[in-house]
């Protein structure tokens, strides 16, 4: 497939890893990146940049393709040292980097000294038009039905996406709900150059999380999710389990703060159990198309599957308006 996107990050088919948080390491981007997507490891999963240098290196041994580093930059009262991190990923000679959160505008010039190509993840029209009028060389748009911190717009990939692609100038890349080909033939036919799926190579036998997870989620129907969070203006997409539940209940509390629900929803808590295979046990980020997902492929088997479903997709279409 040639594309805007594969010609831009060098890739065979327009098809990225979305950054996942514990989940974008090594085995997983690899195995995308081998498989003709573009891998993308999660530089804040590692605890210190040098430790990201290290894991850069070692995902350089296991694959010989394109695979970039997510930095994602939140707001917090202690933030971790970000432009450190940056230089992490410049001085290993990555070459694409995904930028999600706050606006990458302090560090779009250095990226760019580097020779690293910016693509900045946005979950509205006009934080795209912003990041573009900055200097980023792509943008990937988020839609309501994704894992994650879908924004507080509401507004879902159907419109999302030609709303994007119709305002911009650079090459879009169409993010949440899309699990299988006909997403990708949807995404493509909307305007978008490609598309990025975090919760579905999650759902692959690279993914490093434990088996029992993969198995409880990939179970789940497009009605097992849950949005948490708006009432703190930080809404989020999690698979519905016990963890999520009780978070939604002591949201609906008059006056409830984000301190209330803060220890259920620890990052080092989702961790434990994405590492020991206890669904209950902590927050688990999920989007709307676990209900298309019913296996566990490898990365290789997924990325053929999709680009097989999407060309016989648009085939279909084409022959409708023959």
């Amino acid at each position: 497939m040639k594309t805007p996107i594969t010609e831009l990050l060098g890739i065979r088919y327009p098809i990225i890893q979305g950054g996942m948080q514990w989940v974008g390491r090594a085995e997983l981007a690899s195995a995308v990146s081998n498989a003709g997507g573009l891998g993308i490891l999660t530089a804040l999963t590692q605890p210190s940049p040098d430790a990201l240098r290290a894991e850069i290196a070692r995902c350089r041994q296991m694959t010989d393709q394109p695979f970039g580093v997510n930095l994602t930059m939140l707001p917090s009262t202690n933030p971790p040292p970000y432009l450190d991190y940056a230089k992490a990923i410049m001085d290993s000679g990555v070459k694409v980097v995904e930028t999600a959160g706050n606006s990458p505008k302090e560090f779009i010039a250095l990226f760019k000294e580097a020779g690293v190509k910016i693509v900045h993840k946005c979950t509205a029209v006009r934080h795209a038009l912003s990041a573009e009028r900055n200097g980023v060389d792509a943008i990937s748009i988020d839609g309501f039905e994704a894992a994650g911190h879908p924004g507080e717009d509401d507004v879902p990939g159907l419109v999302l996406i030609p709303a994007a692609a119709r305002a911009l100038r650079i090459p879009v890349v169409a993010s949440g709900g899309i699990a299988d080909g006909r997403g990708m033939a949807a995404a493509l036919t909307l305007g978008a150059h490609g598309i990025n799926m975090g919760t579905r190579f999650m759902l692959t036998q690279e993914s490093p999380i434990h088996h029992a997870i993969k198995q409880a989620i990939v179970a789940g129907s497009e009605r097992d999710t849950k949005v948490i969070f708006k009432p703190f203006r930080n809404t989020a997409r999690v698979f519905r389990n016990a963890i999520s539940e009780q978070v939604a209940e002591l949201e609906k509390r008059p006056g409830a703060t984000f301190e209330d629900v803060r220890a259920l929803v620890a990052g080092a808590r989702g961790r434990a159990a994405l590492e020991s295979g206890e669904v209950n046990e902590g927050m688990l980020w999920a989007g709307v198309g676990i209900g298309l997902m019913d296996d566990i492929p490898t990365c290789a088997e997924l990325i053929e599957r999709i680009v097989a479903e999407c060309r016989e997709s648009l085939s279909t279409a084409a022959r409708y308006t023959a």
